[in-house]
């Protein structure tokens, strides 16, 4: 029997798109040993000499202007269906091509740019089934096309937004975002420990996504202040520059401060933490509910950090970041209140056994089932 074929796209816009796309394919793959995967950043791989100087231009933008992309955010409305219809034509005029070789029976879409183009090219003929993996707990208009055969969102919150917006209540599930199934393990800490050689200390983890947007010298700086009775794990994603300058500096050379780049076991690095300091990306905040680990969020993006910050502090599950004082009580709360803060992390473990972190992988294997029966 021939293995099923599921396309999974995303672009190259934060890492947390992909970090979706990647985790529901391990998820697929775990389900079913027929499904054949295939991840792809569409940009990327059609347009590998474009797509990095463009991301590489909005990661500048959102590091200098984040106003700039709150207002691009807010009125997205607006450049829908002209940035839709340059993208197809400009930067996607291979995608059919791709999709005919590829022969996907279906194609999961995790960021909204090739959910427009495959969207676009169902309306001029393409008839595989799409999904759309929204990975923030808000969604835009740009999410949003007729063409689509499922949704698969955050929260309920979310699904009557879709509804507002006219999306059919049939084609929305309640899902959760996906991540990788490795989070919802819980791995013996000593040998993580060892892996990594930290102590056992009560620990920070401190994250700035996978670009390492969060390089906020005051905090950081502050946080080394208690090095000597809490460990410190500074994770910087790709941002060398950031790792470089940190590492020349004294008050980090501290054996119970760690800086790591980019790393792809965060899931051990949050098991062995007890308090996640980050940016409030989808992914990371999702990630960290999976862990259920106690989080303090550093100064949201306009748009959609802002929307998962506020999803987030409304649930109990994170506070904000509003003066140094705050980082100030968590630390001593480390210190002296570390057996009630276990306890909040217990709490919060036990309030989200009802999510079912398969629940979209089994839902694309449902389709593909039906979708073969009618062949």
């Amino acid at each position: 029997m021939a293995k099923q074929r599921v396309l999974l796209l995303s672009e190259g816009f934060g890492a947390g798109h992909t970090q979706a796309a990647y985790a529901l394919s391990s998820s697929l793959r775990q389900l079913s040993p027929d499904i054949q995967t295939r991840v792809m950043e569409l940009g990327s791989f059609l347009n590998p000499k474009v797509a990095p100087l463009i991301i590489s231009a909005y990661r500048k933008t959102l590091a200098s202007q984040p106003r700039l992309i709150g207002y691009m955010y807010r009125h997205q409305k607006s450049f829908n269906r002209f940035t839709t219809l340059a993208l197809h034509r400009i930067f996607y005029t291979s995608t059919r091509d791709v999709v005919r070789q590829l022969k996907p029976d279906i194609i999961v879409c995790t960021h909204f740019i090739p959910n427009a183009v495959i969207s676009r090219l169902k309306r001029l003929g393409l008839t595989v089934p799409l999904c759309t993996v929204i990975t923030d707990y808000d969604a835009h208009d740009t999410w949003i096309s007729p063409e689509v055969d499922r949704y698969f969102v955050s929260t309920p919150e979310v699904k009557r937004k879709l509804q507002g917006r006219g999306v059919s209540q049939a084609k929305i599930q309640v899902t959760g975002i996906p991540i990788h199934p490795d989070f919802w393990k819980r791995p013996g800490k000593d040998d993580i420990r060892r892996q990594f050689g930290l102590s056992s200390l009560p620990t920070v983890l401190v994250m700035g996504g996978g670009w390492g947007l969060m390089n906020d010298q005051v905090v950081h700086e502050y946080l080394t202040r208690w090095a000597d009775k809490i460990q410190i794990i500074f994770c910087l994603g790709s941002n060398d520059e950031a790792r470089r300058k940190m590492e020349s500096k004294m008050c980090f050379k501290h054996a119970n401060v760690h800086i790591l780049g980019f790393s792809h076991e965060v899931d051990k690095l949050m098991e062995v933490s007890d308090l996640l300091i980050t940016k409030p990306g989808g992914m990371t905040c999702t990630e960290g509910l999976a862990k259920g680990i106690p989080m303090l969020f550093h100064h949201p993006l306009p748009g959609q950090e802002e929307e998962n910050f506020q999803y987030f502090t409304a649930q109990g599950l994170g506070e904000p970041i509003t003066s140094l004082e705050v980082l100030g009580i968590w630390m001593n709360r480390l210190l002296h209140e570390y057996d009630q803060v276990l306890r909040q992390r217990t709490e919060n473990l036990n309030a989200i056994h009802k999510y079912h972190p398969m629940e979209s992988a089994v839902s694309i294997i449902e389709m593909l089932q039906q979708r073969m029966q009618h062949l």
